[in-house]
């Protein structure tokens, strides 16, 4: 062990500010640090554990031995502290030290988690006695969910008429993660009993059946955005041939001007969307976070859908480069481009189709756009700054960086409330063709204007109660190089925005204006 290694393990864990210490050591561990762990473990106060064992599993897999061998030798509150770090982590733990556990802690939240992440269907016995457990049952049917454990799917269904609230929630999710068409049947009784959480049960049915009917979008309490008319929603699933999959089905466009339509999709195949991530191990909210998924892929974390958390996107990974159907004739038809009356729409209803069932709007903008490769220059971190008030901003701009270049508007968008304009690539910009910039360039510069494709949203946000903002968001399906293109030559970008209704979010405006009101400014 490094000499050093010690000193600066004491260093962080005196700060004043420990988790921002500790993040830094674990961001540049130095040799020997998890050996430094473990040695100072077993003579540290609880607190202090507890630091170190949040420190150990931001090591990961090199730190795993060390963190195994402080767990055999943990009990009482610190093997629970450890078990719980190696959940958020999502390690995998061997199941003879999960027996031993289970035999000297008994059933307790985190061993449940960890047992769920164990991949192995030996503990689903133990999991599917805690069903009916007051406070662990939700747990322990997410974590036979994770298992995979289909004889487990209609005792978990059974349930669900004597559940409510978060526990309801998790019995859906762990239907979905069984992904047995045998909960099918009791996820329509739920439904045709009238009870609540029809959103839940409707996503569940989506994800079970591979059919996704068009609800109707009135409000943001309508069942599409997650809210309760359950009676509806019977009668739009009970009519259904649940055997039969339907083809997509793209309603017909209405033109609100040239350079604005409307349009629904029906059955979308949803290999485009934003939808919730599987539960996260440890916590207690069976959906929360976001991702956008192109092909199967996340690509993107996109937060939540709560109203005063920050509007975020990280980069999770690229989606692999697939050839779609009609591709060349959708670029030819926004090669050079003035409305929407000229046939876009219907050459890009390849692309439409992947998309998921939903209320869209199509707006033809042109967009001042800038390449951003700092984050102290991305809005991401700027609209710290520009919110005012008392606290000078001290954060760090890769804090909030969504992990890789992107484009964003120059200025905010004009209104009452400040609203920033972000466009996320779908493929790395630094491995983009200069060959193909240039002859979009020189196309550009000539005067024509081709147009990107974007899947567009809307977050409506008031920051931790304190900060009306707006973000509009939009992921570049097609014409990376166009708008590298524009960016260089300075010239407004043209850009064919997509953007579902379900997807726009926030307390203001409602699910189907806050695109709309945003893009009337633009």
């Amino acid at each position: 062990m490094d000499g050093t290694t010690p000193a600066r393990l004491d260093a962080a864990l005196a700060a004043n500010d420990i988790r921002s210490a500790l993040l830094a050591l674990a961001a540049d561990a130095p040799a020997g640090l998890p050996a430094a762990i473990e040695a100072r473990y077993g003579r540290a106060a609880k607190d202090e554990q507890r630091h170190l064992s949040w420190l150990l599993g931001a090591l990961g897999e090199p730190a795993a031995p060390v963190f195994l061998r402080l767990l055999s030798r943990s009990g009482g509150d610190g093997a629970v502290e450890l078990l719980g770090t190696a959940v958020q982590r999502r390690l995998r733990l061997p199941a003879a030290e999960l027996h031993r556990l289970a035999e000297e802690l008994g059933a307790v939240e985190p061993l449940v988690d960890a047992m769920g992440l164990s991949a192995d269907a030996c503990f689903a016995p133990f999991l599917g006695g805690l069903l009916d457990h007051e406070r662990l049952r939700g747990r322990a049917a997410v974590a036979l969910g994770r298992l995979g454990t289909r004889e487990w799917t209609v005792p978990i269904a059974q349930r669900l008429p004597g559940l409510t609230g978060l526990v309801h929630g998790a019995f859906v999710v762990a239907l979905e993660l069984l992904d047995d068409p045998a909960a099918v049947p009791h996820l329509l009784r739920e439904l045709e009993a009238d009870r609540e959480s029809a959103g839940d049960v409707h996503h569940a049915l989506v994800a079970l059946t591979g059919q996704h009917p068009l609800l109707p979008l009135t409000s943001p309490k309508t069942p599409a955005n997650g809210g309760d008319s359950t009676g509806l929603l019977y009668r739009v699933w009970s009519g259904r041939q649940l055997d039969r999959p339907n083809p997509p089905s793209i309603g017909p466009v209405a033109l609100d001007s040239p350079r604005r339509a409307r349009f629904t999709v029906e059955d979308g195949r949803g290999r485009i969307r934003i939808d919730y991530d599987p539960p996260t191990p440890g916590s207690s909210w069976p959906r929360w976070g976001k991702s956008l998924r192109i092909d199967g892929e996340r690509v993107y974390d996109v937060g939540s859908g709560c109203g005063t958390c920050e509007t975020t996107m990280t980069l999770l990974g690229w989606p692999p480069r697939t050839a779609r159907e009609g591709a060349d004739r959708l670029r030819a038809a926004l090669a050079d481009i003035d409305d929407l009356g000229s046939g876009a729409l219907e050459a890009a209803a390849p692309l439409i189709e992947e998309l998921p069932t939903g209320h869209y709007r199509a707006h033809l903008a042109d967009l001042a756009l800038e390449r951003v490769t700092d984050p102290a220059a991305s809005w991401w971190s700027r609209r710290r700054e520009l919110r005012g008030g008392d606290e000078p901003y001290t954060e760090d701009p890769l804090d909030d960086w969504p992990g890789t270049d992107h484009f964003q508007l120059r200025d905010r968008i004009p209104g009452e409330t400040p609203t920033y304009g972000v466009l996320l690539p779908s493929r790395p910009l630094d491995a983009l063709d200069a060959g193909t910039v240039a002859r979009y360039a020189s196309a550009i510069t000539a005067g024509h204007r081709p147009a990107a494709l974007a899947l567009a949203w809307v977050e409506d946000i008031y920051v931790r109660a304190e900060y009306p903002e707006r973000f509009l968001v939009a992921a570049v399906l097609d014409g990376h190089h166009r708008l590298a293109a524009y960016a260089a030559a300075g010239v407004p970008a043209r850009v064919l925005l997509l953007s579902r209704a379900e997807d726009n979010w926030g307390p203001e405006t409602g699910w189907s204006e806050a695109f709309t009101q945003v893009t009337g400014r633009l």
